[in-house]
């Protein structure tokens, strides 16, 4: 590699890039990265029949099927002014390179006419993002002189000039952190601890024959002092099994299928709570005036059982509580699944 990638200035860079457009190398331009090669990286220059011979065994390689990628800056007058060329290997899989591919980036090298312009910041860049984005490329290696070594760590490379390394995913799956693609190639343990947390509950919206509500006065929470029959989910837990077990543990009813959503219902986080929270509501049923009589509430969560119509719970719930109630209440009477995102939102 030449040493002509000392740091250059942003807006220098940013400039050249608007001047002089950078692209991907072809086949074509083989011979010229070649050359460059043999001037400005190689200790002394290649004779015409290793250029030939050098030539001859790019040209292949730079093709779609071949191993060999490059991006190249082209000088106003059609001759090249800057080059990088990488070249794509296996290597046994690791868990921050789980698809084994890897690569050297081989050649940097810019023509005199046109260094301290960051061309070769340019092309760098360029080929990194190639091989990671497109090629799947997670583990780099090159070697470079001390002075050059300097614009590697700026761009993650680590080690020693003699052989720096870096593993890098790609952007989408960076930025995707949770669509998790075919190529996102991070560990199972550090892509959880990058997803956002969320609490998941569910609920049961059980009437009387003539559809009042029901529900129960909790003992522990002054907030939320009337609410649905319903709870946390345990890990691993199907949402209708979670609904199931918490009709049980509250009132000793075992609610009956099949399964019928009524409504999502979404919560922000908040300071006492640094986490969203996700509630499923499932339609459980009328109840007799028998059945309701026979509700066997747990007394550490709950001390009443209560039907009224829908409009007298207004008066004794939290207005976000109410509107909750209220939506769970229309879903049903219409038969459209309602989404409420205000949960919990003071």
């Amino acid at each position: 590699m030449n040493a002509d990638t000392e740091p250059t200035a942003a807006a220098e860079s940013q400039v050249d890039a608007r001047r002089s457009p950078i692209r991907a190398a072809t086949p074509a331009d083989a011979e010229a990265i070649i050359r460059m090669r043999s001037e400005y990286v190689l200790s002394a220059p290649l004779t015409e029949d290793w250029v030939r011979r050098c030539t001859d065994e790019l040209v292949p390689r730079l093709t779609p099927r071949g191993d060999a990628r490059a991006f190249v800056v082209d000088a106003p007058n059609g001759t090249m002014a800057a080059c990088a060329l990488g070249l794509i290997h296996p290597v046994l899989a690791a868990p921050t390179y789980p698809r084994g591919r890897a690569a050297r980036v081989h050649v940097v090298a810019t023509h005199p006419d046109h260094r301290r312009r960051g061309c070769a910041r340019a092309v760098v860049s360029a080929l990194l993002d190639h091989l990671a984005d497109v090629e799947n490329v997670t583990l780099f290696e090159l070697h470079t002189s001390a002075e050059a070594a300097l614009l590697y760590r700026e761009f993650g490379f680590t080690g020693s000039p003699a052989l720096m390394r870096m593993t890098r995913h790609s952007q989408s799956a960076v930025a995707a952190a949770g669509a998790q693609p075919d190529s996102t190639w991070v560990p199972p343990q550090q892509y959880a601890d990058a997803l956002p947390r969320a609490a998941a509950f569910v609920c049961l919206y059980v009437t009387d024959e003539d559809d009042r509500p029901l529900q129960l006065h909790s003992v522990y929470s002054p907030g939320h002092p009337w609410h649905m029959i319903g709870g946390a989910m345990d890990l691993g837990e199907r949402p209708w099994d979670a609904a199931v077990r918490e009709c049980r543990e509250e009132t000793g009813m075992t609610a009956a299928g099949p399964p019928q959503l009524l409504a999502t219902v979404y919560g922000q986080p908040r300071a006492q709570r640094p986490y969203s929270t996700l509630q499923l509501i499932f339609d459980g049923g009328r109840l007799t005036a028998e059945q309701i009589r026979g509700i066997s509430l747990n007394p550490r969560e709950h001390d009443e059982a209560r039907v009224m119509p829908l409009a007298e719970w207004e008066a004794l719930m939290p207005a976000r509580d109410f509107v909750r109630l209220r939506a769970v209440e229309e879903a049903r009477r219409t038969g459209v699944a309602a989404y409420v995102d205000i949960w919990g939102d003071a």
